[in-house]
């Protein structure tokens, strides 16, 4: 995001609506705490590229941590937004609706803006368990392992909580690959290995039930 004029101390910004300047700030700190990492990024480098005060900030959000929380939230919002779409395309076939799923995490790790999920990069930049952005990314990454054993559940598979273990740890996998090789590294396979893995429990699922 280009730096916007700081309007910092201006008699103006205290006459623009709360919610202007809210969203301002909200979506001027998503994109450096995505690009640049939530430590890196301090209160007065958003209240000046949003072009807002302080008092603006603090109006609308109690604190930093406040802050980086709505970000996640609404990150998981638009997330499930999109993964929801994706399976609802997939049709009625379980399998098909899986693999929508899996591919959805394949086609983000495509896009030339990506730098990684930032549930993930939340949890390694705040080891600390009582953390609010931790708290955040460890309930989003609870919903996707439930999402996952929902889904594996309805294919004829041995092992349905197995297999969405192994799946979960194939997406995360490829998560952490990328940081290192980039889209076209390991990460690139995450929808084929997911198929050979689906491919596996599904057919010991068969056999144990013939």
């Amino acid at each position: 995001m280009k730096a916007k004029e700081n309007l910092s101390g201006c008699k103006g910004d205290a006459l623009e609506p709360r919610k202007n300047a809210a969203q301002r700030v909200f979506e001027t700190a998503q994109e450096l705490f995505y690009q640049r990492g939530i430590r890196a990024v301090g209160v007065d480098e958003i209240v000046s590229q949003a072009g807002v005060t302080k008092p603006s900030l603090y109006r609308s959000f109690a604190s930093k941590d406040e802050l980086v929380t709505a970000c996640l939230d609404k990150y998981a919002e638009d997330a499930w937004t999109q993964i929801d779409a994706a399976i609802a395309s997939a049709g009625d076939d379980p399998r098909a609706q899986l693999t929508a799923f899996i591919r959805h995490y394949s086609d983000q790790m495509q896009q030339p803006d990506f730098r990684g999920c930032p549930m993930s990069n939340t949890a390694i930049e705040f080891p600390e368990p009582g953390y609010p952005g931790r708290a955040k990314a460890e309930s989003c990454k609870v919903e996707v392992r439930t999402r996952l054993v929902d889904m594996t559940r309805r294919l004829p598979a041995r092992d349905p909580e197995g297999l969405a273990d192994g799946l979960l740890m194939l997406i995360e996998g490829a998560y952490s690959t990328y940081h290192i090789f980039g889209s076209q590294g390991p990460a690139r396979t995450l929808v084929a290995s997911a198929e050979t893995l689906i491919a596996a429990y599904v057919a010991d699922g068969q056999q144990s039930r013939d």
